[in-house]
């Protein structure tokens, strides 16, 4: 079998491909894991938050319905020998409000005075369930576990003690939730989730499933979940990553319902937390692989180019056999010449692909929702400015009432408000000019060679756009803005930042949707 000789050409080739292949294959996995890491930690300090949003949510709900059914306790007490009256109060409970599936008035010794509706059957009937024998005996307000019925359904039975004037134990009213059929659950947690696969369910204190999307899911036990058996074992909030009973890997947030001993669980799958990771390595590498061929081929022409005086050498050893060439051969230093080239070609190749390198990670600095640059690239841009002792002014501006945008129109419409906002930002702004999300619904505008007034100018023409023109809302929304200068103001970035921050927190204090500029200024401002 012939061999074929390695030539020095095929050697620059193989080297600069390698070269590319392992520098871009690292940036890339480096950008990737960066911000994969990012978007799990946002995704379960989210989920945490919201959690212990909907657990509030719940609580204060359920105090409502105790104080709810102690007031009616009252009323009771003094009609606990009229039926009538009691099936009306029974009655007026379960129409009063969506809390209850039914409502019971029970006497001391567990006897059913009266029910609404009266067609689950149980008046005159004795309840001998765990429940409403703790009730009776401790005579409380109380929260039950779960529990199957006389009426053979799964409940959580709420009551409230009637004592009479002069305090004596009359028996108790209470109401229940059917936990397998729709109940309030459904109303305080059934339409907070998304077509991602996110959704919210509550475990008892056992770890016991009490409400769930799935209602083929109610009364499973999942206590083999991380976070499930946090919640049991020290009823405190957290998040962190999970396997579901399903074996699909989730991002969970969780926290307590203390008053019911209950635990809320907001989840979602960690694949459709890391699509936009995935998304943005795709466009970089759509973006990047035609430069990297134009870049490759030209190596390669630079190689062949490079090896044409090397296979002069070549010839010369060959005829060495036939003529004295020694004298030649030695006085070419080969391998210094040839190293010495491939060192050009491969810095001239490394620091084309660093440039492209670099590209990429400028639209990491880039904010995913809005698309204007985030914290990390206005500092660096601030930094620079300072540096070379450039004046600029910066305008910290934050949406009015921002919270209430989402929890009426939803985190959907909050984030068209967010790049509503971003669009308007950069209608307003010259092309030299930095629009940056600081974080959340906080902005800031830096202008280079820009006075406060220029600056106050700009936020105010802003301002006044925004306040009479529709936003995804439907309605106009308003910004508050605090405007701060270097080096006239303060002649650090952090500094700068605080002062505009005081500015943007008076004009919050002041009412809203206006534009204070810093003290040192204009002390009348």
């Amino acid at each position: 079998m012939k061999k074929y000789p390695l030539k020095l050409q095929h050697l620059i080739i193989g080297v600069v491909a390698l070269a590319f292949i392992l520098t871009i294959s690292s940036s890339l996995w480096s950008s990737y894991r960066m911000n994969k890491q990012t978007l799990i930690n946002n995704t379960l300090e989210t989920n945490r938050v919201y959690a212990e949003k909907l657990a509030t949510t719940a609580t204060n709900y359920l105090d409502e319905t105790l104080q709810t059914l102690t007031l009616s306790s009252n009323t009771i007490a003094k009609k606990m020998d009229n039926e009538e009256i009691l099936l009306e109060e029974a009655e007026r409970l379960r129409m009063q409000t969506n809390t209850f599936n039914s409502i019971s008035i029970v006497n001391a010794k567990g006897k059913v005075l009266a029910t609404s509706p009266q067609t689950i059957d149980i008046k005159g009937k004795t309840l001998t369930s765990n429940a409403i024998k703790k009730a009776i005996k401790e005579q409380r307000p109380m929260i039950s576990d779960p529990y199957r019925a006389m009426t053979n359904r799964e409940i959580v039975y709420i009551s409230a003690p009637i004592f009479n004037n002069s305090g004596k134990y009359l028996g108790l009213v209470g109401g229940t939730i059917y936990l397998e059929e729709q109940n309030i659950l459904h109303e305080l947690l059934g339409k907070h989730y998304y077509d991602d696969g996110s959704y919210v369910y509550v475990i008892d204190s056992n770890g016991k499933i009490i409400y769930h999307q799935d209602q083929s899911l109610i009364n499973t036990v999942v206590k083999d979940n991380a976070g499930v058996q946090k919640i049991i074992a020290s009823h405190e909030s957290g998040a962190q990553r999970v396997i579901n009973s399903n074996g699909q890997d989730m991002l969970a947030g969780y926290a307590t319902v203390d008053k019911a001993g209950w635990g809320v669980i907001s989840q979602r799958p960690t694949e459709k937390a890391l699509e936009p990771s995935e998304n943005m390595m795709k466009e970089m590498l759509i973006t990047a692989l035609p430069l990297l061929l134009i870049s490759l081929l030209i190596v390669i022409w630079a190689a062949l180019k490079i090896s044409k005086p090397l296979q002069r050498l070549a010839e010369l050893t060959e005829s060495s056999m036939e003529k004295n060439e020694e004298k030649n051969l030695s006085a070419v230093p080969a391998w210094y010449y040839e190293v010495k080239q491939l060192k050009n070609a491969l810095i001239k190749s490394l620091n084309f692909l660093h440039k492209q390198v670099d590209y990429f990670m400028d639209q990491s600095t880039t904010d995913p929702l809005t698309r204007l640059s985030n914290r990390r690239t206005l500092d660096v841009k601030m930094d620079e400015l300072i540096t070379s002792n450039t004046s600029f002014s910066i305008i910290l501006m934050d949406i009015d009432h921002f919270k209430l945008v989402n929890d009426t129109y939803g985190h959907g419409i909050g984030d068209e408000v967010l790049q509503y906002l971003a669009l308007s930002m950069k209608a307003v702004t010259r092309s030299t000019d930095l629009c940056c999300r600081y974080g959340g619904e906080e902005f800031i505008i830096l202008l280079p060679n820009t006075t406060m007034q220029g600056a106050f100018e700009i936020a105010e023409f802003l301002r006044m756009k925004l306040e009479n023109t529709s936003s995804p809302t439907g309605n106009a929304i308003t910004v508050s803005a605090g405007i701060a200068e270097f080096p006239t103001t303060e002649t650090t970035s952090a500094k700068l930042i605080e002062i505009a921050d005081q500015c943007l927190y008076e004009a919050k204090n002041k009412g809203r949707n206006q534009v204070i500029i810093s003290r040192s200024l204009n002390p009348t401002v």
